[in-house]
Order: C-alpha cells, then structure tokens, then sequence
C-alpha cells in the first residue's frame, strides 16, 4: 500500500483580510506525482506556499512523513527534504548558472563539495544548465531558466519538490523535454506535487491529481480517470482538455 509523504487536513490560510483558503484536503503519495489543477485564483499556490511555511496556516494540519510541519518556518521546512520551486522561479539573473547551482548546494561552500555524480545526472536532465553553466543566469531564456530553477531545487537530494506550473510560457519542444526531466525525476525515488494549467503536461505525467475551486479541494483521485473523462473535466475545470 502506498503511503502519504505529505497530507494536509482542513487547512485554511488567511492573508490580510482575505480567507483564501477554506479546508484544503490533499494527500501526495510517497513516490508519486500528484497535480493540483485548477482555475486561475482557486488557491492553487497560496496551498503550495502555505505548505513551504511562506504563508501561515490559520487552521488544520499539514504534515510531512507524519510530522506536523504546521509551525514550522520555511529553512526547518527545507532542511526536512523539500525543495520548492515558485512560478517566478527566483533565479538569480545577475550570478552565473554555476553560482545558482552553488548557492542552492547547502552543504556545499566550493564547487568541488558538489557531488559530481549528482552534478552530472542533472546535466543529462537539462542539457542547457551545463551548456550555460558560466553564463549569466539573466541571460536564460524562459524555458533554460526553469530548467536551472528544477536543477537548483535537486542538486541535493530531496525526498518532496514541489513546482509551481513548470511549463508556463514554454515552447512546446521545451515542454517535451521538462516532461521528460520530471518522469526521470519521479522514476529516481523523487515525490512531486506540480501546480500544472497544461492538461497534455499533468496527464502524461500524473500518478494522482486533485482539482481546487475556490480555496478547496473538489476532487481527488488517478490522473487517468480524469484524463478519459471529458464530462469530469468540464464539470471541475470549465472545458474539455
């Protein structure tokens, strides 16, 4: 029986005067990829943020291998194994790609203290972050900077990443080689949770989906369920996909 690296029960989460969200349940399975799909403003990254300590829960529980991480802040939160990769990417432009990659290498204060057999399995999984390793990370394009912003999240190992639509504004052939990085990644041990408004992207890659509307999970279940089911689509995401 597979069991649940991180679930969230009840969660609400306020910002300012705002109740986003309102009993947010969600489990990801240990060793899966789980989507969380959704219309745009259903609460789909503030539950990613509330997760990573960035923004507070008000109320529930969220736990990471049956620990409460509720009060925990986001560093303790990261020192656990997870690693979380946000929608703007948070790449530095004006370091080098190889100073990117350093700075996300915690334990690591020279290049030399990466390890190198890591360093190169991630290379074979974004070609273009070793290609571009001396280059100015502001000079990436959009989709070479989300392939160093993934590449920074696992240059240690991590047992949870979570992503934040990974293939927003990607040419297609991109899209194609991040679906490829993420099922090598899955396939690797790694548990994911992606934010994905691609439907093409989560169904060749999802294990487990759940679908949000307005600040609460409406539908959990297999990604392949929803994929062959056009009448669920419409009725939880507005259109067929």
């Amino acid at each position: 029986m597979t069991t649940d690296l991180l679930t969230l029960s009840g969660v609400h989460t306020h910002i300012g005067a705002y109740h986003i969200l309102h009993g947010v349940d969600l489990r990801v399975p240990r060793g899966q990829l789980t989507l969380l799909l959704g219309r745009n403003g259903a609460g789909k990254t503030t539950t990613l943020r509330t997760i990573m300590g960035l923004w507070r829960a008000s109320a529930g529980r969220i736990t990471l291998a049956g620990r409460d991480i509720g009060a925990l802040d986001t560093p303790r939160i990261a020192g656990l194994g997870v690693a979380y990769v946000p929608e703007n990417m948070g790449i530095f432009a004006d370091l080098s790609v190889k100073e990117n990659m350093l700075l996300a290498a915690r334990s690591a204060q020279r290049l030399a203290q990466i390890d190198g057999d890591r360093l190169q399995w991630i290379f074979k999984l974004f070609p273009a972050v070793e290609k571009f390793w001396n280059h100015p990370a502001g000079k990436l394009s959009g989709g070479q900077k989300q392939m160093l912003a993934v590449a920074r999240a696992i240059v240690e190992p991590r047992d949870l990443l979570i992503v934040d639509e990974p293939s927003k504004g990607l040419a297609p052939a991109i899209i194609n080689n991040m679906i490829e990085a993420f099922g090598q990644l899955k396939a690797s041990g790694v548990t994911i949770l992606l934010v994905e408004q691609n439907f093409n992207f989560a169904r060749r890659l999802g294990d487990t989906v759940a679908v949000m509307d307005n600040g609460r999970v409406v539908h959990a279940g297999a990604m392949k369920d929803l994929a062959e089911d056009e009448q669920l689509q419409r009725s939880l995401l507005g259109l067929a996909l």
